[in-house]
C-alpha cells in the first residue's frame, strides 16, 4: 500500500498509474471513484452527485465508505496506490482503521514536492474557458 500525497498538479495521477501497473498494484484516485459511481448509479454515487453538481467537495464519510467498498473487494488484493487519498486528517484516521481492519498497513507515502511557480505553470496549462473557441493547428 502506498500514498502518493501532493498538491493539484503535483503530478500524483500521471505517476500513481505508472507505479500500480509497474509493481501490480490498484491505482484508486477518488475522482475516479467518484465518475465510477455516478455513471454506475450506485447509492453513494447519488449521494455524492448534488455536493458535486454544487462544485463543492464530497464528504469525507462518503469518500471514505467508497474507499472501503474498494479495500474490501478483491482488486485491492495485490495492494493499492493511493492517488490524492487521504486529503484531510478524517480520511487519514478512516485509512489507518481500514487498514488495520483488513491486517495490511502502507509501505510508503511520498510527498510529491513541485515548487508553487511550477505548479501554477501547470495548472495554467490546464485551464479551460467554455466560451472560447477550441482553437486547432
Amino acid at each position: 500500500m502506498l500514498v502518493l500525497l501532493g498538491a493539484v498538479g503535483a503530478g500524483k495521477g500521471t505517476q500513481a498509474p505508472i507505479i500500480a501497473r509497474e509493481r501490480g498494484l490498484l491505482h484508486l484516485a477518488t475522482g475516479d471513484l467518484f465518475r465510477r459511481a455516478l455513471r454506475d448509479g450506485t447509492p453513494l454515487g447519488e449521494v455524492g452527485r448534488g455536493y458535486m453538481r454544487r462544485g463543492e467537495l464530497v464528504p469525507d464519510e462518503i469518500t471514505i465508505r467508497m474507499v472501503a467498498e474498494v479495500l474490501a473487494g478483491p482488486s485491492a488484493r495485490a495492494g493499492v496506490v493511493f492517488d490524492g487519498f487521504p486529503r484531510t486528517v478524517a480520511q487519514a484516521e478512516a485509512l489507518d482503521r481500514l487498514l488495520k481492519e483488513c491486517g495490511r498497513s502502507l509501505a510508503s507515502v511520498l510527498l510529491l514536492d513541485v515548487p508553487r511557480d511550477e505548479l501554477l505553470v501547470r495548472l495554467g496549462a490546464r485551464a479551460t474557458c467554455s466560451r472560447c473557441p477550441s482553437w486547432s493547428a
